[in-house]
């Protein structure tokens, strides 16, 4: 069993906003893989999934960011998995505008999500994908920045871009760690 997260805050109001590029990279995956609508179960919506054989769930917590690890613990606890098992999908401010990067454990890297789910799990070592949202311009505070839509520009890539996404996913729960950070960063 693997959990897949995708972070971001629920509502209308932040659907579009770079933050919730975890929830947008999971809906293209629930839109290859899943046959039902999304349950809610551990302050979540989930599916489960199959990829090659292997019991998936995709996770989209609605604790808001910074409080994801609340999600996250009840799942590991209640499916009884370990860190590695846990793949979380989130923005980085970081990155340049869809730029992937793979990594089987570090730092938070400022991203309030990944450290509550760090503090939970009592361990750095779980992987993640980052996905590149961009430095904001010099006016404007970085909080302001990820809770803002993706600009025109952005948008007319990011549908392609969310598919290379979830192919990394993908090959990470069919092919493993070295195999997407190989292919996709």
């Amino acid at each position: 069993m693997k959990i897949v997260v995708g972070l971001g805050n629920p509502g209308v109001k932040y659907r579009a906003n770079r933050h919730n590029v975890g929830y947008l990279i999971l809906s293209e995956l629930a839109g290859r893989l899943a046959k039902t609508p999304p349950k809610a179960k551990f302050h979540a919506d989930v599916l489960d999934v199959s990829v090659n054989g292997g019991n998936v769930l995709l996770l989209c917590p609605t604790t808001y960011m910074n409080n994801s690890g609340r999600s996250v613990s009840e799942a590991v606890r209640f499916y009884k998995v370990s860190p590695e098992d846990v793949f979380v999908v989130c923005d980085d401010l970081d990155l340049p505008f869809a730029k992937l990067r793979i990594r089987g454990e570090g730092g938070c890297g400022g991203q309030k999500g990944l450290k509550d789910i760090s503090r939970v799990l009592g361990t750095e070592k779980f992987p993640r994908l980052r996905f590149g949202i961009g430095r904001p311009p010099d006016y404007m505070d970085p909080a302001d920045y990820v809770l803002s839509d993706f600009s025109r520009e952005e948008v007319k890539e990011l549908a392609l871009s969310l598919k290379v996404a979830a192919d990394a996913v993908e090959c990470f729960l069919s092919q493993g760690l070295a195999t997407a950070m190989n292919k996709y960063n």
